[in-house]
């Protein structure tokens, strides 16, 4: 087991310094003169020039790149070209926003979309099977934009159950603190329910049909034991599902979270690409993709530890 960790790890690194190379160039590739978009198309050549002096683009792209990439591995990705504050100080207060968001969706995709996979996969073709599929089918056609502004309109307007727009620390109030990331998690996690729900169904449908099922019930096991087995057995799909929608929910969260006007990694990516500010777009592409690569190794330790046969493979 540690010698698949280890390569799961070094993978990982491997995927990150890989994305932070690429996305280091191509940056620099598609804004051509950050100057421009900082100080405005009325800024004199003079202004500009200072600039460029200022924040390095006088320098060679390589040796700015060894100059990134040197303090990035310290976790300090220099300064922002917008308001010259530390990247890693206005990242540790906006990812927490993001992170909280997006888990508790993952949170709800996984406990409903388990659910509803496992109660379809042991009775498919009931009645309960049919209205999820076609709830399913529902949701699936639905903009996630317009479930959004639906379920602010009904549950934040006019129940006034939750807030409509706003964020709230879990430092100031837990209670404030989970109203505020009720609806955008639950505006996010629509779409990763019916994805679960049907892979981990088909899961299930497929091992309920094995020998071994018919065996373990010959054995007079209870209907609950046998069914934990058939989860068992059939939750490596509907993990992968739910690794996969952590990993989209991180871009999905740009949309919601101007939505509901969430102070997170989406606003300020938003901002950050209309300015031009490069240290703070790759910083918010490290800090992701260190959140995918934990992902993924995390599910690849549950994967190998639910099944042996991944740890050799």
């Amino acid at each position: 087991m540690l010698v698949f960790t280890a390569k799961r790890v070094l993978s990982g690194i491997l995927l990150l310094v890989a994305v932070s190379i690429g996305t280091f160039f191509l940056a620099h590739l598609a804004i051509s003169d950050p100057t421009a978009s900082l100080l405005g198309t009325t800024a004199s050549p003079a202004q500009q020039a200072a600039l460029a002096e200022k924040i390095g683009l006088d320098r060679p792209l390589l040796v700015q790149f060894w100059d990134w990439l040197s303090h990035a591995a310290l976790l300090d990705f220099g300064v922002s070209w917008r308001n010259f504050q530390p990247v890693s100080a206005q990242l540790a207060i906006k990812v927490p926003v993001t992170l909280s968001v997006v888990t508790f969706a993952t949170l709800i995709t996984a406990v409903v979309g388990i659910a509803f996979g496992m109660i379809t996969g042991l009775r498919p073709g009931t009645w309960f099977d049919r209205v999820i599929k076609g709830i399913s089918v529902v949701l699936f056609a639905l903009p996630g934009f317009w479930v959004s502004l639906v379920l602010v309109m009904w549950l934040a307007v006019q129940l006034k159950w939750f807030p409509a727009v706003g964020y709230v620390p879990p430092t100031q109030s837990i209670d404030g603190w989970l109203r505020s990331i009720t609806l955008p998690a639950i505006s996010l996690a629509l779409g990763g329910i019916v994805a679960v729900a049907e892979q981990l169904r088909n899961a299930v449908i497929a091992q309920s049909r094995q020998d071994w099922v018919r065996t373990l019930r010959s054995r007079g096991l209870s209907t609950a034991r046998v069914n934990l087995h058939i989860l068992r057995n059939a939750s490596p799909a509907a993990l992968t599902v739910i690794a996969l929608m952590f990993v989209g929910l991180l871009s999905g969260a740009i949309v919601v979270e101007q939505i509901f006007s969430l102070p997170g990694l989406g606003q300020l990516t938003n901002q950050s690409s209309q300015n031009g500010d490069i240290p703070m777009l790759l910083g918010i592409t490290v800090i992701s993709v260190v959140f995918v690569v934990l992902i993924n190794l995390l599910l690849d330790l549950v994967l190998g530890w639910i099944n042996p046969k991944v740890r050799v493979a």
